[in-house]
This record gives C-alpha cells, structure tokens and sequence, in this order.
C-alpha cells in the first residue's frame, strides 16, 4: 500500500475517532447555542443581513464555481446584503474535519463554517456527531417546492434528511465518449460488456481511485451489478452479506486492471485529471454526473465538441445534493437564507441550464410550482440537445443510494484488494 493510500486511510480512522469524541462531549450540539426559527422568517432574514456567509463546498470545477460566484453572490448582496464567501476544498471531508474539531474543542458557537455542500457519509458522519443544526429545512419558505416524500431527496444515502440539510440539487452517474471515435453500437452497456471491452482494447480506460466521488459511483455501481443489483443492499449495512458477496467485486476489478491505462499502475486522483486524460485521447471514456449533460463542460473546453453521454443497460447511480448548517456556525441565519434562495424556481431553472456552466438536476418538484415556472423548466428540459440524454432515460436506469457504511467499506476494501 502506498503512501497516499495510507493516508485515506489514516484519515478515515481519525474522522471515525473525532465523532466519537464529539458526540460523547456534545450531547446537544444539534442546536449550539444558535437557536434561529425559520417559522420567523422576517427575524432571520432581519439577523442576516451584513452577515458574511461562509460556503464551503468542493471546488473541483470552475464552471460550478463560477456559477455560484455570479449568480448567488450578486442575489444574497443586493436582497440580502450578504456577502458570500465561496471556500473552495479539495474534498468536503476536509469542512467536516473542521467542524469537528471546532466543536470537540469546545467551540460550539462562532465556527468557520456556516454552510457545507455536502451529501453521503459526510452527512452521516456530522449527523452521528450532533454536529448539525436540525429542525430547518423543511421550515424555510421554499422548501414548499420540494417533495419530501420523494426517496431520493428524504433519504440521503439511506439516512433520514429529518430536517438536517436541503436539497440543492440532483444528479446521476453517465459515462461519456467521443462519437469521432467510434458509434453507439460499440459501446459497452454493462460491466460485464465493460470487461470485454477493455480486453479488446487495452490502455483505453480508467476511473478514479476512490475516495474520488466518481470513483465511488463507478465501483459502488459494479458491486451492485455483480451482486443481484441494489435491493440486497437498502437499509442498513448489512456486515455479513457485504463479507459473503462482495469478493466479486474486488475479483471483477483485478482482472479488469492489467488492460487499464497504464496497465492499472496508477489510477486518476480526480474527474479533472480523467477528462484530461479523455480530451487527449489517451483513453476512450470519461464520466459526468450532470443530469442536464455535457455543455458546459464543452463549452468550456473540457470535453471535445464530439462528446456525447450514455449508460449501462444495468443501471445508473442518481441522488441528491444538499446545503447543511453546522451546529456551531457563526451564521446560521444567512446559511438558512441561502438554502431558500437556491430552491427559487427561477434559480433551479438556471442552475439547470448548461449554458450557464452548470447542468444540474433539479431539487424541486415540477408539480409544486406554478405553470409560469413549471414552462420556464420545461423550456430547458426540451432544449438540452446531443449533448444530453433524455430525462425518461436517465429515470428508466435511475438505481438508488445505499447506507454510507458501504461507501466507506467500499473506499477502504479498494485500497487493500486493488491499488494494494
């Protein structure tokens, strides 16, 4: 095992340690001093202005970036005066980590963070620490736009949401190649497919080495397919079918690994570096999460212009993405004022639309809004384009998240069976 794999590991039994510190030491951290009711909205609206908001949320992508800095900076400074103060890392496990330590040292008014991008088993690991503010995001004024009876937003990888974060968005797993290459009959449309596929064709794939996110969904994704699919999975971690099934798993990877790019020596530390290596034509595939397609990456030079999305036959991972508060942040009543912004119609729309750099899914309903909005979606839904796949498609392969514990078992088991 190398350095860098050492390190993965290393910092997931110090998170896991930090938690448990946490949630012996702060009991009722849920609420952190900072009681602020969202059914008094002009009261929290009134405390935040003048507020600086500190974001932190991964900041792997400049479009994404980008969109946030000119289309919700400008909106929570002129109605709001709040300043937005985007903090960009390199995982969202480094904001938990922060939160954490703040609160195990005692700080539990006052933190750095007042918001976290965030979804999975950061999520769980904030949730089993008492680490999050609860009881607000069912409250705000638009979160009459969201479905919570809906699975895929009040689940968050099979844990409850129960008014601990708010939907931001949605997304779902594709692959993507290059149509100057070679057509849609050679694609492979199942893992299975995949193997033989790279056989055929050696060096001319690769995925990231998790924890990188994409590479979580491409491994979680054949544990699945190679295991009876995700039902065995839902609910909670089940210890023993994960040790009697998921050797196939890690079996399927070994033998895919000799016919990878660089013959499996080393893997891609991030999408970034995989649609680089794409864009070169090093190798054939890369990957995007964006429900809405490939545009903005396009656009922007990321992928080439002859780029186009799929999926397996056997199914697509799809979820949400949410907007937490810690327990202790300094801001709560500008983190809550954000959350709403962001479910505006008007906004989800944009967001939505890849000509703004974006492209992602959509956190409301369609049928909660009124038909102005509901057109206003609809229009950017009918104009996605090549670039795009349908949004009946993605529904029909859609597959659901599981409990976090399998992320986590994933990650580690990877790190010993694969990259050794």
């Amino acid at each position: 095992m190398n350095q860098a794999s050492v390190f993965r590991l290393t910092r997931w039994g110090a998170l896991i340690g930090a938690v448990m510190l946490v949630a012996a030491a702060c009991s009722s951290t849920s609420t952190g001093g900072n009681a602020v009711d969202p059914a008094e909205w002009d009261g929290v609206l009134s405390g935040s202005r003048g507020q600086q908001l500190n974001l932190f949320m991964w900041g792997g992508s400049s479009e994404i970036n980008r969109f946030v800095d000119t289309v919700y900076g400008p909106r929570l400074e002129a109605e709001f005066g709040i300043e937005l103060n985007r903090i960009p890392v390199a995982d969202t496990v480094d904001a938990v980590n922060k939160v954490l330590s703040e609160i195990q040292a005692g700080r539990d008014q006052g933190g750095a963070v007042d918001l976290i991008w965030i979804n999975g088993e950061n999520f769980q690991t904030l949730r089993q620490a008492d680490a999050l503010l609860g009881d607000w995001s069912t409250r705000i004024p638009n979160a009459r736009f969201v479905d919570w009876d809906a699975p895929e937003v009040s689940l968050d990888f099979g844990l409850p949401v129960a008014g601990f974060e708010s939907p931001l968005g949605s997304a779902q797993f594709q692959f993507v190649y290059d149509s100057a290459r070679f057509g849609p009959d050679d694609l492979p449309l199942s893992y299975a497919e995949l193997l033989e596929w790279v056989k055929t064709n050696p060096g001319r794939f690769t995925y990231p080495a998790p924890p990188d996110f994409h590479g979580n969904r491409f491994v979680k994704q054949a544990f699945y397919e190679l295991t009876g699919g995700p039902e065995r999975w839902l609910g909670e971690f089940d210890t023993a079918g994960y040790a009697k099934f998921s050797p196939a798993l890690w079996s399927y990877l070994q033998e895919l690994e000799p016919y990878l790019w660089r013959q499996g020596a080393s893997y891609p530390s991030s999408i970034a570096e995989l649609n680089r290596l794409f864009a070169n034509g090093e190798i054939d595939f890369t990957f995007t999460q964006l429900p809405a397609g490939i545009e903005a990456d396009v656009a922007a030079g990321v992928l080439p212009s002859t780029s186009r999305p799929f999926v397996f036959d056997t199914g697509t991972i799809g979820d949400s993405h949410y907007l937490a508060i810690p327990a202790n942040a300094a801001h709560p009543e500008a983190a809550m004022v954000m959350a709403n912004l962001v479910l505006e119609p008007e906004l989800q729309a944009a967001k939505l639309a890849p000509e703004n750099g974006w492209g992602d899914g959509l956190a409301i309903s369609l049928s909660r809004v009124d038909s102005a909005d509901r057109r206003r979606i609809e229009a950017v839904l009918d104009d996605l384009g090549a670039l795009a796949l349908e949004p009946g498609l993605l529904e029909s392969v859609r597959l659901p998240e599981v409990a976090a514990e399998y992320t986590i078992a994933l990650e580690r088991d990877w790190q010993q069976h694969v990259r050794r």
